[in-house]
């Protein structure tokens, strides 16, 4: 009645067989379409352990506070010197007790969840670049865990303190021992219709081994960037996943864009 719709439903009349329209009143409810939950992501102002998962918001185009957290140095480049404010007051504050007194933890919805990796999985989960099933999804985190294990044996190596041993161990390590092992992680890769390495769409997997191997301003940077590339020059599949992930537009757009930071 008055200036409302009258809505028809559709009534079975189960004793006649007779489908019978009735008139009603009632407006249709909306359809609630489902609310995006909120992100912020503390961390340094640097790339770090905070860079994965920015590039995982900007590949699934989704909006989050990038929250930058400053600091300074009294020397430049001596960390017994730095100064971080705001970090030492949130510190002070208790809210970097779910990530043990550190940085990045992000929140959604205001919860809050600790640990980088912890953080990439989660988002990896929900943004769908954890595989098109658990077996993937398993397999994307084994790949992912190698590279861990990549990276504590070069840990190793960067904090021998003789010089001259360290040299030569360094050389050592991207002319031998970094090619061994991208070529054991190459027969790992599980068989799959490429370029991406699990399943047919680009994963964590993919994002973690380019930013290990092949990113701008990536994990060897500082070091020996191109002696890292030419690792998997004999691992046509790692070789073809970064490649495949250094075309994706919105991860260009972003490293085009990202904010220039020293580490």
């Amino acid at each position: 009645g008055g200036s409302s719709s009258s809505v028809f439903l559709l009534l079975n009349n189960t004793e006649n067989n007779n489908t019978t329209l009735i008139a009603t009143d009632r407006a249709p409810s909306p359809a609630t379409a489902p609310t995006m939950p909120s992100y912020k992501l503390h961390y340094f102002d640097i790339r770090g352990l905070g860079e994965l998962p920015r590039w995982l918001f900007k590949l699934a185009k989704v909006d989050f506070e990038d929250h930058r957290i400053g600091f300074s140095f009294g020397v430049p480049g001596d960390f017994s010197t730095i100064q971080r404010p705001e970090f030492d007051s949130m510190k002070a504050a208790g809210e970097l007790d779910v990530s043990l007194g550190k940085v990045p933890f992000l929140e959604v919805d205001g919860k809050k969840i600790g640990q980088s990796k912890a953080i990439e999985r989660f988002l990896a989960r929900e943004f769908g670049f954890m595989g098109a099933d658990s077996v993937e999804a398993a397999q994307i985190d084994q790949l992912c865990e190698t590279v861990i294990d990549f990276k504590n044996a070069y840990q190793k190596v960067k904090g021998i303190q003789d010089a001259t041993e360290k040299e030569a161990a360094m050389k050592k390590w991207f002319e031998e021992d970094l090619p061994a092992n991208v070529a054991l992680a190459e027969k790992s890769v599980p068989p799959g219709p490429g370029p991406f390495l699990v399943g047919s769409k680009v994963s964590l997997a993919d994002l973690v081994w380019y930013s290990f191997l092949a990113a701008p301003k990536g994990y060897f940077y500082d070091d020996n960037a191109e002696g890292a590339k030419a690792s998997m020059d004999k691992c046509p599949r790692i070789k073809a996943s970064t490649e495949a992930v250094a075309q994706i537009p919105e991860l260009q757009e972003w490293l085009k864009t990202r904010p220039d930071t020293f580490m």
